[in-house]
């Protein structure tokens, strides 16, 4: 087994954990969705553990495919993607908008590529990737959301060919934003394809808020690569996230860069739903032009963070 989700916990934290709402007042979405901007007609793919049809999803869920058991019927037996896919697309239905996501009337387009313990294999997400280039046009996929990485014992080949796949997809106009991974606080510890430095990486801002069980404080992977490229880009939100639960159409706690990561997802949502003929090189440029450093992590080494109406 060569893949795992990036160290996503669920865990009761010492301070109060943010509800998605929370995530989206600190990136100001508020600016964009009064504006009408909420991810109409953009489709964010979702490679991870699966999704359930929870209520906050209405009929978004365009696609799903299972690389793990061939199973046809849409499912999560892990709980990973699903509270994934509810900061990225969640509607907040069933919380009477509490738990909404960052852009909630985008599309979704799911492989799961992990099992029920979070566990997969290189091939699985190589088949995964070209499985959404292939519906690219069909299904509108603008963006690819990875939160997962690449264990340190992974071959050296089979990191290199997942690295060209994302860059294979970027290249092919998706915007791939993947996790840093949590093996922080260290030097040169973003996990593969996080290291990909064409794509978007995302690290956690928050990491040492509190500590949880299974989770350390100053987890989030830090660069740079061992090419000198600063990785993680951006940093985002990621401690004691609350979206959408597998279980009975309600919600979970989870903590790490796999939430950091389709926070941002979203916002790139948001952003090609306003400006539909930026590339992924575009989208990047933009994310560096419009990011803020906080002072709060000014030792890090990254761009900055998001704020909606500063980046829209």
């Amino acid at each position: 087994m060569l893949l795992e989700p990036t160290h996503s916990f669920s865990h009761k934290l010492k301070k109060k954990a943010f509800d998605v709402n929370q995530v989206r007042n600190k990136l100001r979405a508020e600016y964009a969705h009064a504006k009408g901007i909420t991810g109409r007609g953009i489709t964010v793919a979702v490679m991870d553990t699966g999704i359930v049809m929870h209520p906050d999803f209405d009929s978004r869920i365009l696609g799903f495919r299972d690389f793990t058991q061939g199973r046809t019927k849409i499912y999560d037996d892990n709980g990973h993607g699903c509270h994934v896919a509810g900061i990225i697309a969640g509607s907040g239905r069933m919380s009477r908008g509490i738990y909404t996501g960052i852009a909630p009337e985008c599309n979704l387009f799911v492989m799961k590529v992990l099992d029920r313990k979070g566990n997969g294999n290189t091939s699985q997400v190589l088949k995964a990737i070209d499985y959404v280039i292939e519906n690219q046009e069909k299904y509108q996929i603008r963006i690819l959301n990875i939160s997962v990485g690449m264990l340190p014992t992974a071959d050296e080949t089979e990191k290199e060919n997942l690295i060209l796949a994302v860059e294979k997809a970027w290249n092919s106009g998706i915007v791939v934003v993947a996790a840093a991974g949590n093996n922080g606080p260290g030097k040169n510890t973003v996990t593969i394809p996080g290291q990909c430095k064409s794509i978007i990486t995302v690290g956690s801002i928050d990491d040492y808020v509190t500590k949880g069980k299974g989770i350390h404080n100053g987890y989030s992977g830090r660069g740079p690569t061992e090419s000198c490229v600063v990785k993680p880009e951006i940093l985002a939100p990621g401690t004691g996230i609350k979206s959408c639960s597998r279980r009975g159409g309600g919600y979970e706690i989870k903590s790490g860069t796999s939430m950091s990561a389709p926070i941002i997802s979203g916002a790139i949502a948001l952003l090609l739903q306003k400006y539909p003929y930026l590339t992924p090189a575009q989208t990047k440029l933009r994310l560096y032009e419009r990011a803020v450093v906080l002072k709060e992590v000014s030792e890090r080494d990254y761009w900055g963070v998001v704020y909606l109406d500063r980046l829209l």
